[in-house]
């Protein structure tokens, strides 16, 4: 037997030893006790041995490449190691000018506040809006390049030559819900804000850039005005306009104001029009195609959960026919902001990295390895997480307080799952209705879209249409010149590649040492293409310059993943804490809090279900299929666009 193959065998002797230790251990370890305590998550001999094994198991062979139960097994070690030394708080550095904490109401205990107060009732502050950013990386590894060291290479440059869309790479195992579905989330998760009009990066310009109004400009990051002027540590962010929480704030808005702008007063209830629409406001300060990154499949996903929030609402009414509208539109919200985080959970995420390991993991995030079936016949059979989910577990921040890092904003600048053009066709008998660009599909051309084809044409255009792949030279072309609804023009690449610069957050090699991954020895490590090695050595020169973003986009990803392994280690860690920490996904995750009716709706509902509901002549194109992220089935007479 040669080497390779004797470690090999040895390492799936071992793992077998390791899962049933693993199992042991999860059955007989309660979980969701350490809340803020500051202890280390998992500090054991056992749990370090374990830990360890796992680790080199990772290194030697890949998680990915292992028999899917000890694949399993090794992902719970290296989830372990990430929580215990890859989370970071930036809220206990000195802070003044702190937003104002309202006086605790009762109420509390059962609503979702609007600025994400009091979700964390021993720490109100916790994951509030305006609040800081967390990082995956230690604080002393966060601090920003110097000036000139920050252009290196330029990021114009590297938007031209790495990631400038030549041809569409499609993504043909999503359609693109997937691509629409995550910045549907992002706009609930996290926001920088607009830039800081007052102070900007001015790029240089090489010779033959068409850029159309030089020099380029990029505002910088708004300033943390919690960060106490000499401040001696690291630069730190605030989430500007969304809370931390997973609370479906891109529907219900983050202040009284627009939260009451939004709703009808009656029944709970959000304003649709006579054809099924959300109605755009009145106050043009409210208009959401103003809002830079408004575009069509962000307002049809609007669309579709504000009708799923009114049946909710019909639905506590039949039950609860004496409760007002407050009570019924609270508890909507709750049971929505639930679904939201179920669909992510055990949906989008399977289709994304669709690697049998990760199908099996994501749901057992929120069934648990029990399943679905003896969860929602039994309720929980364990108060371990691994067993019977995270929802209904006790909530644990791991020792470290609540918050979304810097790292996993950079992992979601998926730019490249957006198409610049597309076809639309007719839900009933397939043939063509229009062809559109992403410009005229973006801001105001939303509506002017919606009013000509209609959601119906539109929900099944995007449901038989792919995503671009997350690779370099896949970046749309419409944002590299992207203008901005208040005349400001950007290229969102060179952006995002400064942002990660600008953030602090590492370049890719420091990354992977800091995420315990091995560093790439030299650009062939990440691609065979002699081409691109080349324009990656032109540009970079030493592979440790290359950009975290540059990295991941030109990383082979797992087998099935839509992204990059890089990225899924940030993923790993953050897509659990979003429900761990989150009082009414944990302990309030309960029919005395949601109602068993509310319990019910989140539990029998997927995302085809709710396409369906709403839209039931999409029927054909939906029966028999379990993943509405997937390619759906065209009707017959649609030729498709192949």
């Amino acid at each position: 037997m040669s080497a390779g193959k004797l470690l090999r065998t040895g390492l799936v002797a071992g793992g077998v030893v390791l899962a049933g230790r693993a199992a042991w251990r999860l059955l007989s370890e309660p979980e969701g006790a350490d809340a803020v305590s500051g202890s280390v998550y998992r500090d054991t001999a056992g749990w370090r041995l374990y830990d360890g094994m796992c680790a080199a198991a990772d290194r030697a062979v890949g998680w990915d490449k292992l028999p899917v139960p000890l694949g399993l097994a090794t992902l719970i070690g290296l989830r372990n190691i990430l929580r215990r030394e890859n989370l970071y708080d930036t809220s206990g550095e000195a802070s003044v000018n702190l937003p104002p904490l309202p006086d605790y109401d009762p109420s509390f205990l059962v609503n979702r506040t609007e600025t994400g107060v009091y979700n964390d009732l021993a720490e109100p502050r916790m994951g509030m809006l305006g609040s800081r950013f967390g990082r995956n990386v230690p604080l002393a590894a966060t601090r920003a390049e110097t000036d000139e060291l920050l252009m290196e290479p330029n990021p114009r440059a590297v938007s031209r030559e790495l990631l400038t869309r030549h041809e569409f790479i499609p993504a043909e195992s999503l359609n693109l819900f997937a691509a629409s579905w995550i910045q549907f989330m992002i706009k609930d998760w996290f926001s920088h804000g607009r830039g800081d009009p007052a102070n900007r990066w001015e790029i240089p310009l090489e010779q033959g850039d068409p850029w159309p109004e030089p020099p380029l400009t990029i505002l910088k990051t708004v300033p943390d005005t919690t960060r106490p002027p000499n401040a001696d540590f690291p630069p730190t962010f605030r989430n500007v306009t969304a809370t931390h929480w997973w609370d479906g704030s891109q529907l219900y808005g983050v202040d009284p104001e627009v939260q009451k702008a939004v709703r009808t007063g009656t029944g709970g209830k959000l304003h649709i029009d006579a054809n099924g629409v959300v109605p755009l406001p009145d106050d043009p300060a409210h208009d959401p195609r103003l809002v830079p990154g408004f575009w069509i499949g962000l307002q049809m996903l609007v669309n579709l959960f504000t009708l799923e929030h009114n049946a909710i609402c019909d639905r506590l009414t039949a039950e609860y026919p004496a409760w007002s509208d407050e009570e019924l539109f609270q508890r909507a919200r709750l049971i929505l902001a639930a679904l939201l985080a179920k669909i992510h959970t055990v949906e989008w995420t399977p289709a994304v990295i669709a690697h049998p390991t990760m199908e099996i993991a994501m749901r057992a995030n929120w069934y648990g390895i029990a399943g679905e079936r003896v969860k929602r016949t039994f309720g929980r059979i364990s108060s371990s997480e691994v067993i019977s989910g995270i929802p209904g577990s006790r909530h644990d921040h791991f020792g470290v307080p609540y918050a979304l890092t810097e790292e996993f904003t950079i992992v979601y600048r998926m730019h490249p799952l957006i198409a610049d053009d597309y076809t639309f066709r007719s839900a009933v008998d397939g043939h063509e209705l229009d062809r559109l660009t992403l410009r005229e599909l973006s801001g105001p051309g939303s509506q002017t879209a919606l009013d000509r084809i209609g959601m119906l044409d539109l929900l099944y255009s995007f449901g038989n249409a792919h995503p671009g792949a997350i690779v370099l030279n896949n970046f749309p072309r419409f944002l590299q010149e992207f203008q901005r609804p208040d005349g400001k023009l950007m290229d969102i690449a060179a952006t995002d590649i400064l942002r990660s610069r600008e953030l602090g957050v590492p370049r890719y090699n420091e990354f992977r040492r800091l995420l315990h991954l091995r560093p790439a020895d030299d650009f062939e490590d990440l691609t065979d293409d002699r081409e691109l090695v080349d324009r990656l050595r032109r540009l970079y020169g030493d592979v440790e310059r290359m950009d975290v973003i540059v990295g991941m986009f030109a990383e082979q990803p797992p087998r099935g993943f839509a992204f990059s392994d890089t990225a899924f280690r940030i993923f790993i860690l953050m897509a659990s804490r979003r429900i761990n920490s989150d009082r009414f996904l944990t302990d309030d995750y309960t029919a005395s809090t949601y109602t068993q009716a509310g319990i019910d709706w989140i539990e029998g509902t997927r995302f085809v279900d709710v396409l369906q509901r709403h839209y039931p002549a999409l029927g054909p194109s939906l029966r028999e299929l379990e993943n509405g992220f997937k390619p759906w089935s065209p009707v017959a007479g649609d030729p498709g666009d192949g």
